[in-house]
């Protein structure tokens, strides 16, 4: 049986990469905007990435240049020099996943995506999963793991199966997809892996939730939650659907 999704995943809106705002001096991923998503009570969806030793670090892009301003991929430094390096419009540096984990402290749900390690959703991995499983060690919080590669949601359920895992999932609009091969859109298109995954839930592009598949899941029992929202109007719409959504750009109401 699939380890089951916190309820908390589907009450508190989800802020996306934690509740950011660069104006405010909270980038991205950032330890400030993680710490403004707790004391705003939201649920917090964060990404991970490793570093050159495999260790993992809270991070969106392969590429440091556009958060940072250096250029290089992420993998190719190691935790030390990743957290020396200062994220754009903040005060301090990308900061590791087991730092992360400390700031929460169970405090909010957290849901992590694993980024793709292969580079066409396939099976080399290289073993990160493993890392994030055990950099979670006694984590007692609400904590959630997905990605959008089903390999890797298989590895870290595997290593943890007391966790909730989902699949990240999207239209796979060739031209939004032009690094995947046609025919791995095709098949990641239609969820095929999410019972095999031990998937409990599922994270859908937003302007997607109308797909067949998506209202099969959900009638299965499946957590629906949804990415990503930017204004009121587009949640409203969103929750016709999905059970929760992931938000950015503007203040989600907590439900009362």
């Amino acid at each position: 049986m699939p380890a089951a999704l916190h309820p908390d995943f589907l009450r508190l809106p989800v802020a996306h990469r934690a509740w950011h705002d660069r104006a405010a001096g909270r980038p991205e991923n950032s330890r400030a905007a993680i710490r403004a998503a707790v004391a705003a009570g939201y649920a917090i969806e964060i990404d991970l990435q490793p570093s050159a030793e495999n260790r993992p670090m809270v991070f969106h892009d392969y590429d440091l240049k556009r958060l940072t301003g250096r250029p290089g991929k992420i993998n190719a430094f190691t935790a030390d020099e990743l957290a020396a390096t200062r994220l754009i419009d903040a005060e301090d540096g990308i900061p590791s996943f087991a730092e992360v984990l400390e700031i929460v402290a169970g405090r909010v749900p957290l849901l992590v995506e694993i980024k793709d390690q292969d580079g066409a959703m396939g099976p080399d991995t290289r073993g990160f999963e493993a890392e994030v499983a055990a950099a979670l060690g006694t984590y007692a919080g609400p904590l959630a793991v997905m990605s959008f590669n089903p390999h890797a949601v298989a590895a870290f359920h595997a290593a943890r199966p007391d966790i909730a895992v989902g699949l990240t999932t999207s239209s796979y609009r060739p031209t939004d997809w032009v690094f995947l091969p046609a025919a791995a859109c095709d098949a990641l298109r239609e969820i095929a892996d999410y019972d095999r995954v031990g998937a409990s839930f599922i994270s859908h592009e937003h302007d997607d939730l109308a797909r067949p598949r998506v209202a099969e899941l959900k009638a299965a029992g499946a957590g629906i939650l949804c990415w990503t929202i930017r204004s009121t109007e587009a949640e409203a719409a969103a929750r016709m659907v999905a059970h929760n959504v992931t938000f950015e750009g503007y203040r989600a109401l907590i439900p009362g």
